[in-house]
This record gives C-alpha cells, structure tokens and sequence, in this order.
C-alpha cells in the first residue's frame, strides 16, 4: 500500500483541514479545470458553485484544454466551457469531507478558504476492445488524484 502525500507540504496544521481522494474515475482534465477555477473561493462559495455546475447552470471556464470546445455564456473573460458533472460531484464530495475535518479541528467553517486545490493523473487502466478479424484495439482509462487543503482565514470587517 502506497504512502500518499500531499504537494503542497509548507501548511500550519493548526489553521487547515486537508481531504483527498485517490484513483478516482474521474477525468484529470476536467478535475484540472475544476481545482483552478475553484481556488481561492471561500468555502460556502465553492460548495454553491459545484451545485450550479452540477444542475447544469454555471459552466466551467477551459483554461487549459479549450481547443475546440464551444462557447458557454455566463463567462466573463474566458469564452469556452463546459459542464463536468461527475467532476463536479466528486470534488463537491471531497470538499464536504474536508469541511467535517476542519469541524473534527474546531476551526470556524464561516471563514474557511481554498488556498490548494490540484488534480493531476493516475495509474492507466487498460483493457482492450474486441474488434473484426481477430483484431483488439486498446482502451486506457486514466485515474485522477485530487488534493484539497482549506484555511482559516481572519473574519472580513
């Protein structure tokens, strides 16, 4: 069994909660996309966020992998987008957990912010397709790890 850490080691463990998942069956892409848009957000907005994207009514602005997406409205500066609902939930399931692990710590979840969100790939899963003439054609499914970290930040006045 794999030792995991985390990418991000220069955390005070007093003033953060972590959640990750591992191997997932997620799309790294989307889950890239996903972490980017959503770091920095406060807590309660990231959380509305993913619900949005999930009921299909905010999209998720492609920074990285936007060759030849369409257009979404609802985005300001970036044009091309999309809706990644499994992402989404899975990501929207790992920031809950994280919330219950800084709850577990006595922080204020009131004023909890996303200061590391990453997604990177997994391990290849491979399986092969029986094609005509005897022939098989290869299919990978690759896995993705995602890794949030929240802070405690000062109230706002």
């Amino acid at each position: 069994m794999p030792n995991w850490g985390y990418s991000k080691t220069d955390i005070d463990p007093e003033r953060t909660a972590k959640a990750s998942a591992r191997e997932i069956r997620i799309s790294p892409k989307h889950a890239t996309e996903i972490c980017t848009t959503i770091k920095g957000m406060k807590l309660d907005q990231a959380k509305a966020y993913l619900q949005e994207v999930i009921k299909i009514e905010r999209p998720v602005p492609l920074r990285k992998h936007k060759k030849k997406q369409p257009h979404r409205r609802g985005l300001q500066k970036i044009a091309a987008g999309k809706y990644p609902q499994k992402a989404a939930r899975k990501i929207l399931m790992k920031l809950q957990e994280a919330e219950t692990n800084a709850e577990f710590k006595g922080l204020d979840t009131e004023n909890l912010r996303i200061t590391h969100a990453s997604a990177y790939p997994g391990m290849k899963v491979k399986r092969y397709i029986p094609r005509a003439f005897g022939r098989m054609s290869p299919r990978f499914d690759t896995l993705c790890h995602v890794e949030l970290i929240l802070e405690q930040v000062k109230e706002e006045t």
